[in-house]
Parts: C-alpha cells; structure tokens; sequence
C-alpha cells in the first residue's frame, strides 16, 4: 500500500510541476475599430471580387471588346480603384436595370403625365381619352 501511495504521490507531484508553468487564457476587450476595420476589409475584397467577376463575364467581356476596351487594362483599373469607389461601383452594378436605361423611364412618364392631363381636361393630345370636364 505505500509503494502504491508512493507512486501515487510522486505521479501527482510531477502533473503538479507540469502544469505550473501553464499560463491561463487570457480574454481581453477588442476594440470596436479594429472589428470594424477587418470586416470592412473583407466587405471590400468581397465587392472587388463581385466587380471582376462582373467584368469576366463572357457578355460583358464582348461588348467592352465590341467597343474597343482592353481587358487587362480594364482588370488593371479595377485593381487600383479606392475601397469607396470599389464600393460604389459595386452597388450600381447591383442597382442597375438590365438592358434599361433612363430614356425609356422618361418616355414613360411624359405618356402617363399628358395621359393624366388629358383625363383631367387640361390638354387634348390622345383621341381615346374623355375629359371628366
């Protein structure tokens, strides 16, 4: 019984000494900034990529041929834009109406405006609409 006490004691006593030089983990604060800054970063690099990916896209990439651009001076100014300006032109690719452009919203609502006021009586440019007047 004491040789197994013995061993017992010395096995406790050598996990005691090893485990004295351990260091306990340590939590500290993180600042707000440098969270911020680090997911910006990676919103950022995240929007570059969308926007190459954009620009390799086989229609893209014939239509700015088709007009005479060179792709790797295209890739080569997309990789020194700004992050604000990655940013921006990231979010009107997103925003941008497919194959629309502002002339047909204008057109649009020059129609329905003289539409309106035909309706309402104040002009008299389509022949199938009644004045309420």
């Amino acid at each position: 019984m004491t040789v197994n006490r013995k061993l017992i004691s010395w096995i406790v006593a050598a996990a005691l000494c090893h485990t004295a030089g351990l260091q306990a983990a340590h939590a500290g604060m993180i600042a707000t900034e440098s969270v911020a800054s680090t997911t910006e970063l990676v919103q950022v690099e995240s929007r570059r990529a969308h926007v190459l990916a954009t620009l390799n896209r086989a229609d893209v990439t014939d239509a700015l041929v088709n007009k005479g651009v060179d792709m790797d001076a295209a890739r080569a100014r997309i990789a020194s834009l700004s992050d604000q300006e990655v940013v921006s032109l990231a979010d009107q690719l997103d925003n941008a109406p497919a194959g629309a452009s502002g002339v047909l919203g204008a057109i649009v609502f020059i129609f329905l405006l003289l539409l309106l006021t035909d309706i309402l009586g104040f002009t008299k440019v389509y022949p199938f609409t009644r004045s309420i007047r």
